[in-house]
């Protein structure tokens, strides 16, 4: 972040998460809002989860703190902490990323739309297409809300957390009836093979599908950005596979969460939260 010195008058926006060594906000974000002529900085913030609520309660308390990133495993919890949130983030019941307003937090989630158009610029559209996801926590669900916005023939979840799995298919099934469906690990058959997990931020890690199971014609994607090549990528790779990696995904959706740091939402997209 070389030129840009904080002073008095900088803005601040963090990011949370635990851990927090992966995240790529503070150069990328801070550099975009630079760009912009922006007099502001993103910087990273360790927060385990029983700290979360206080956090963002004393965050309120700076004046020139405007917003908040958020991450792993903290997108639900925030969804909680906002005022109000988009239609989106509403659905999914999560939120990557808050900005401060005179209600207090208003909270969206930019995961779905940065992943969908990271596989794009890569040249793979999901429409007509069928799709594994693994992994529908916060960042899982709004991918798996935005694969079905763009149209997708059948979308398959696995998730360890069966009750999880099981309420985000009944709250897509409201929206395309008989095209979301429970699945396993097994990533034969369909044409995107799509991580949603963390697994691959840690070396020990499993790998979240049977990559043995993938073909050269499928496209495989993932939300790690840490190691910049995950287990995942690499195998896939090696079987011929077309991917993206969660760098792909988070550069994808850096202008849109510069975007919703900055301005102020259209009126449609805000809901005033109850209690």
């Amino acid at each position: 972040m070389a030129g840009i010195i904080p002073s008095g008058n900088t803005r601040l926006f963090v990011v949370v998460g635990d851990p927090i060594a992966q995240v790529r906000s503070p150069d990328v974000i801070t550099r975009l809002l630079a760009d912009r002529n922006e007099d502001a900085v993103v910087v990273p913030m360790h927060v385990a989860s029983p700290d979360l609520s206080g956090v963002f309660h004393a965050l309120r308390a700076v004046s020139n703190i405007g917003g908040i990133l958020v991450t792993v495993p903290h997108k639900q919890e925030a969804f909680g902490l906002c005022a109000t949130t988009s239609d989106r983030a509403t659905f999914v019941e999560a939120v990557n990323v808050v900005r401060r307003t005179a209600d207090g937090w208003h909270g969206d989630n930019t995961d779905g739309v940065g992943y969908l158009d990271g596989m794009e610029k890569e040249g793979f559209a999901v429409a007509g297409r069928r799709c594994l996801l693994v992994g529908c926590g916060g960042a899982g669900s709004a991918i798996a809300l935005e694969i079905m916005r763009r149209g997708a023939e059948i979308l398959a979840i696995h998730d360890i957390d069966i009750e999880r799995r099981d309420a985000i298919i009944e709250r897509l099934d409201g929206l395309y009836p008989g095209r979301v469906v429970a699945a396993d690990a097994n990533p034969a058959g369909y044409d995107l093979v799509a991580n949603a997990t963390p697994l691959g931020m840690r070396p020990n890690d499993p790998l979240p599908i049977d990559v043995s199971k993938l073909e050269a014609w499928q496209f495989v994607a993932c939300v790690v950005t840490k190691p910049e090549v995950p287990p995942l990528i690499q195998e896939a790779r090696r079987r011929g596979c077309r991917t993206m990696t969660g760098a792909g995904m988070f550069d994808a959706q850096a202008l849109v969460l510069v975007d919703f740091l900055s301005m102020r939402p259209p009126e449609r997209e805000v809901r005033l939260k109850s209690g």
